[in-house]
């Protein structure tokens, strides 16, 4: 099952702390869910678990059961839909709204007076309007409805309460949307989905000493790579000494210089420094090397 499905099933879990909070959940559920309409409600989802909560939080905010349910055995999107005009008067006027009246969608703030409420509010969008991505892969949270009011209202309300989104359409529909890991994590906290947040934050970390030891690596191979290229070139003016005959004539601490460098033309100068007998220090071990190279210049024509 994919990440999104998981947290899903993690917030399925959440308790509502009371009848309100049952109704506010299932407001955002319906505002963010397939339809909601004077002829008909539809919430379509292929989550079994977010399926059961929807069944339970309608029959404990409104002691209404659903018209029309999957089968046990049917896989796929499964639709939970309401076709009942008296059952859709009575959710329609828990939200304030009247058949009548009714327009456009809008978020009835009075029906989120109460901070749970409102965490119930944006709980239920996120089930039914909701995605996140893999936090291996990339930093993505949208809630997404073809609201334009509700949109702009939802938005709003994360504002209060500290969060700070961004907005977009596509396709007819409006989206709210993370894009920052933190954002991510406190979001999904907030609406009750702290284990996968948790996941957020260990795969960041992961993708960070990822980062560093590569960082490390490439560091290390370029040095490597320099070291060797410029021992390539040191030992190429040794050999020029040789050829011109004149090896014999360096004094001993050259020519130890020159055998240690011919033999270890992977070591950087510090290294050569350390093993030379007895033991110089780099600045010393860099002149003979400098001195070395200057000699083989007298044989170069």
């Amino acid at each position: 099952m994919s990440y999104s499905f998981n947290a899903k099933v993690e917030l399925c879990r959440v308790s509502p702390e009371g009848a309100c909070c049952a109704v506010a959940e299932c407001y955002g559920m319906l505002l963010y869910g397939n339809t909601f309409s004077v002829r008909e409600i539809r919430i379509v989802t292929g989550n079994s678990v977010l399926g059961k909560r929807i069944v339970d939080l309608f029959l404990a905010a409104f002691k209404i059961s659903f018209d029309h349910m999957p089968d046990e055995d049917e896989s796929g999107k499964q639709a939970y839909v309401i076709s009942d005009s008296v059952k859709i008067s009575r959710i329609f006027e828990a939200y304030g709204y009247t058949k009548e009246s009714l327009l456009a969608h809008h978020v009835n703030l009075g029906v989120l007076e109460d901070e749970c409420c409102s965490k119930s509010f944006v709980r239920g969008a996120f089930l039914t309007g909701g995605a996140v991505t893999d936090p291996s892969k990339s930093y993505h949270l949208e809630i997404v409805t073809d609201h334009y009011n509700v949109s702009r209202q939802t938005y709003s309300l994360l504002l209060e309460m500290n969060f700070l989104p961004k907005e977009t359409s596509r396709g007819g529909n409006y989206i709210i949307y993370f894009k920052q890991s933190t954002a991510i994590e406190d979001f999904l906290t907030f609406i009750g989905a702290p284990i996968h947040a948790m996941e957020i934050m260990s795969a960041k970390i992961e993708k960070d000493v990822r980062n560093t030891v590569n960082r490390k690596v490439n560091c290390d191979t370029a040095n490597v790579t320099k070291t060797v290229d410029a021992a390539a070139v040191q030992i190429e003016a040794i050999e020029k000494i040789k050829t011109a005959g004149a090896f014999e004539t360096l004094p001993d601490k050259l020519k130890q210089t020159a055998e240690l460098r011919t033999e270890n033309p992977e070591l950087s100068i510090k290294e050569l420094a350390e093993i030379s007998i007895p033991p110089v220090t780099k600045s010393c071990m860099n002149h003979r090397i400098r001195k070395l190279y200057e000699i083989s210049l007298t044989f170069s024509h």
